[in-house]
C-alpha cells in the first residue's frame, strides 16, 4: 500500500483518509476490495444511526428545463450544523432531480428506485453512503412533483 493508493481511494469513495488506510490494509492493496470494504462500513454506520431523531434539515427543488415539471424534498438529519454542509445540499438536490425524473408515489418507492445517475445504487444506497460520510441519520420526511 502506498500514499497514492489512498488518495485515489479517497478521491473516489469521499471515505476519510484513515478509512481508506484501514480498508487498503485489509484489502492488501486491492483498490476494488477496499471499495468494498468502505461500502460494508458505511452501510453499518447508517444502520446504527437508524433510530436517531431527524429534526433538521432543508427543502429543496429541481425545475426541469422546460419549467413543466417540478419537484420539491423534504430532507431531515440531525443537526443544523450538518444540514448546512454541501455533501447533505447535494443530496437533497440529487433526490429531488430523481423526484423529478422518476415521479415516485411515495417515500418508500423513491428509496428502492434506481438513482438516475447510477443505476447500480438505489436512493437508499445513495443516502446510506452520505450517511457514513456525514455521520448522522438521514431520512427522505416527504416528496412532491408537479407537472403542468
Amino acid at each position: 500500500m502506498n500514499i497514492s493508493d489512498v488518495k485515489q481511494l479517497r478521491e473516489e469513495t469521499q471515505a476519510g483518509i484513515a478509512d481508506c488506510k484501514r480498508a487498503l490494509e485489509e484489502a492488501k492493496g486491492d483498490i476494488a476490495q477496499a471499495k468494498s470494504l468502505l461500502n460494508e462500513w458505511g452501510v453499518a454506520k447508517a444502520a446504527k444511526k437508524g433510530d436517531r431523531e431527524t429534526s433538521a434539515g432543508v427543502v429543496d427543488s429541481y425545475i426541469h428545463a422546460g419549467g413543466t415539471v417540478g419537484a420539491l424534498v423534504s430532507l431531515g438529519c440531525e443537526t443544523d450544523f450538518v444540514a448546512r454542509t454541501d455533501d447533505f445540499k447535494k443530496l437533497a438536490h440529487e433526490i429531488a432531480m430523481q423526484v423529478a425524473a422518476m415521479n415516485p408515489k411515495s417515500v418508500d418507492e423513491l428509496m428502492k428506485q434506481p438513482y438516475i445517475r447510477d443505476q447500480k445504487l438505489t436512493i437508499e444506497d445513495l443516502i446510506k453512503q452520505t450517511i457514513a460520510k456525514v455521520g448522522e441519520n438521514i431520512k427522505v420526511v416527504a416528496v412532491v412533483r408537479q407537472k403542468v
